[in-house]
């Protein structure tokens, strides 16, 4: 009986913050983009109107045409193709990036929360020396030393994040710690994986979720960095960065070569922020102004 009266109550909230999202045109806006984003890149084999990587040296540098409508690059390579692919390494490398950092930060911050004490002083100070490295920099400095690839780009990316995590959560349980139904569980013998995972988790999921969908912003953006400095995805991927970096050197004559790649990346961060502060809003609408 309890756990159906649970069960409603989460159904409950869940509609209560769809429904105040839904009425979030900015939000919606961005959900619809980032969608169509993640529906070409699934779909970026079957629909390109051709190989990312086949070239055409008789047709370099063609401008807007039914043939090619966003032009050819400096190969002749269809720019509009390998913009479709390159959505699928650029939102890959933000998500899983994410999940990879949202993860580690969890475990580490509930952790850290959790037993308090020397456990948490060793962690929060070993946190203060990472935090005291700027992102990029930690993240170039770490694909340097992995390697440049996908992979690598991934893990550099996903190591600059984790602190801010590990934060939120430790926060949120440092909050709640001392709640009823959190010494409750203790008085009937819960283990400590159980309490965390069961009772303290569950009520640091929205912050986290905020977080989360804001960090892959951030995340494409760095991984755009990384690869425009060669330490991301190595052409001929049709990563977003990579894309930018392959056309620097034809900025003045070709502009549209760095303003399409240029352009792409920020309408997707844009929708991922416009989404972020949407659900942010919907989750805690006392945060709304």
């Amino acid at each position: 009986m309890a756990n159906q009266v649970r069960k409603k109550k989460k159904n409950s909230q869940f509609k209560e913050i769809m429904k105040r999202l839904a009425k979030n045109k900015g939000a919606m806006v961005g959900l619809v983009i980032i969608v169509f984003m993640g529906i070409i890149a699934l779909l970026a084999p079957y629909i390109t109107p051709y190989p990312y990587d086949k070239t055409d040296f008789s047709n370099i540098f063609a401008p807007f045409s039914k043939e090619h409508l966003l032009g050819t690059d400096q190969l002749g390579r269809d720019i509009l193709s390998r913009l479709m692919y390159g959505s699928r390494y650029s939102l890959q490398i933000g998500i899983y990036s994410v999940a990879m950092a949202m993860t580690a930060g969890t475990i580490i911050g509930s952790i850290a929360g959790y037993f308090g004490g020397v456990v948490d002083d060793v962690i929060m100070r070993f946190l203060d020396i990472i935090n005291s490295i700027p992102g990029l920099v930690l993240s170039i400095a770490i694909a340097s030393i992995l390697g440049a690839g996908f992979n690598n780009c991934i893990i550099a990316l996903a190591f600059g994040t984790t602190p801010a995590y590990a934060r939120m959560i430790r926060a949120s349980i440092l909050n709640i710690r001392k709640m009823e139904y959190l010494e409750a569980a203790t008085s009937i013998n819960c283990s400590s994986a159980r309490i965390i995972f069961r009772h303290v988790l569950p009520n640091a999921i929205s912050p986290l979720i905020v977080m989360g969908t804001m960090s892959v912003a951030q995340s494409i953006l760095t991984a755009a960095s990384l690869s425009f400095i060669g330490l991301g995805i190595q052409p001929p991927e049709p990563e977003w960065g990579a894309m930018l970096s392959d056309a620097r050197q034809f900025l003045r004559q070709y502009p549209r070569l760095v303003l399409v790649p240029g352009i792409t990346i920020m309408i997707a961060v844009l929708s991922l922020n416009l989404l972020g502060d949407g659900l942010r809003d919907a989750m805690d609408p006392k945060l709304k102004d």
